[in-house]
């Protein structure tokens, strides 16, 4: 389901301060969108997620173009851009360069040990894209065909992306990918993180199913 314009500012402004509150978007870096009616509700070029107001949230097309707002859209349109045009069923997209999770994305390290049930539940692994320079058209590419098959992906040396059916879910798959990432490093610390089995891997997502 599409956003109306309204709605879509609204649902970004909420967001996007939780995303800043939550430690997930340092400074002006990451950026937050919606579709809507219209086309793309996204987040303005170097605006500081948790001080945005309605206008440092402008109004693009498909192929990047700004049709109402001010002021210059997130370097990053291409990206959103490209996953929406290869996913009907994702409304909402968050990229952030959240510290803890982007450790594994500067370590080049995917997130794939079930030391989690939710995380088990949700993902086999979190695919981490090559490097490209941030906003190129060479990153939108490699993010949309990785969405594809995926709702999230690791950035090398950058963050991470994540798609949902509203920006509320993608925002809880965010955090729970947070503290994915600090009970891992934590466990590292007091002798290694230690996964679910198998098994038992197997066992709840044969729950969740029933």
């Amino acid at each position: 389901m599409e956003f109306s314009d309204k709605n879509a500012k609204e649902s970004i402004l909420f967001w996007a301060k939780r995303l800043y509150q939550r430690g997930m978007s340092p400074a002006t870096s990451g950026n937050i969108s919606v579709k809507t009616d219209n086309g793309i509700m996204i987040s303005a070029s170097g605006t500081c997620l948790n001080d945005m107001d309605e206008n440092d949230i402008v109004l693009i097309d498909y192929d990047g173009n700004v049709k109402e707002g001010n002021k210059k859209p997130s370097s990053e349109k291409i990206m959103h851009s490209e996953i929406y045009t290869r996913r009907d069923d994702i409304n909402a997209i968050i990229h952030c360069h959240c510290p803890v999770i982007g450790a594994f994305a500067v370590a080049g390290v995917a997130m794939k040990k079930p030391i989690l049930p939710d995380f088990a539940l949700y993902y086999d692994e979190i695919p981490l894209i090559p490097y490209f320079c941030p906003s190129s058209i060479d990153l939108a590419v490699a993010v949309g065909e990785c969405f594809e098959k995926n709702n999230v992906a690791l950035l090398k040396n950058h963050g991470i992306v994540l798609g949902d059916t509203s920006l509320q879910n993608a925002y809880y798959k965010l955090d729970l990918l947070r503290a994915y990432a600090e009970m891992y490093f934590g466990a590292e610390v007091l002798g290694g993180a230690k996964a679910i089995p198998k098994k038992d891997v197997a066992e709840i997502k044969k729950l969740y199913r029933k």
